[in-house]
């Protein structure tokens, strides 16, 4: 399998980007991963990258975006925090993955089961995570749909919150990084959303 040239990535549009993901991520749904030979690509990659993609996921050991996306070495600009939250560094990273590095689209995946998410519900407080989780309660504010068990052990409140989240994470890049937010405008971007399914492997785009 060969790697992204300059020349490949520029015939990527954004919509073409997503395309890419969708369909890579069921090839990993199907066990039908794309034949791709590692070594090679570390040294046709050696020289320069061109990613096509994005994507800001959570540090969940089950949520490698690669493996989700069935994607190869220099194909995707690739942000793990847990809770797939926002700060500066991670907007000034996706700045220069876009603006600099011409990578087409920025998704924001979310996951079911995100123990982030989860402990946010359970307003758990423990060293520097408190003020990670206090990004997640937006989130949770949010969520009018649960009236009873709004915690941790109720399934549904915490994939709902997930889902709230990832949309609140967008909404973010967007309010404070204004050349994200233009390069979006000019259609030089896509900026999108999804959740991960811990039991079906399946990526729900939104």
């Amino acid at each position: 399998m060969w790697v992204h040239t300059k020349e490949s990535q520029d015939k990527i549009t954004p919509a073409d980007a997503l395309e890419l993901l969708k369909e890579g991520n069921k090839r990993f749904r199907n066990n039908l991963k794309m034949d791709r030979h590692l070594l090679t690509q570390v040294n046709l990659s050696s020289e320069g990258q061109y990613p096509f993609a994005t994507v800001l996921s959570c540090i969940d050991s089950r949520t490698s975006a690669e493996l989700i996306f069935d994607q190869g070495l220099g194909d995707i600009f690739s942000i793990r925090i847990a809770g797939n939250i926002i700060n500066d560094d991670i907007l000034g990273s996706m700045e220069y993955a876009c603006d600099m590095a011409k990578s087409k689209i920025i998704m924001v995946l979310g996951h079911t089961k995100c123990g982030a998410i989860t402990s946010a519900c359970n307003h758990v407080q423990s060293g520097h995570l408190t003020g990670l989780l206090r990004k997640i309660k937006p989130a949770i504010d949010q969520e009018k749909v649960t009236q009873t068990d709004r915690n941790g052990q109720n399934y549904s409140f915490v994939k709902n919150v997930s889902i709230i989240n990832v949309q609140l994470m967008i909404n973010q890049i967007r309010a404070e990084s204004s050349i994200l937010n233009r390069l979006e405008k000019e259609g030089s971007i896509l900026i999108k959303g999804g959740l991960y399914d811990i039991d079906s492997g399946e990526v729900i785009f939104f």
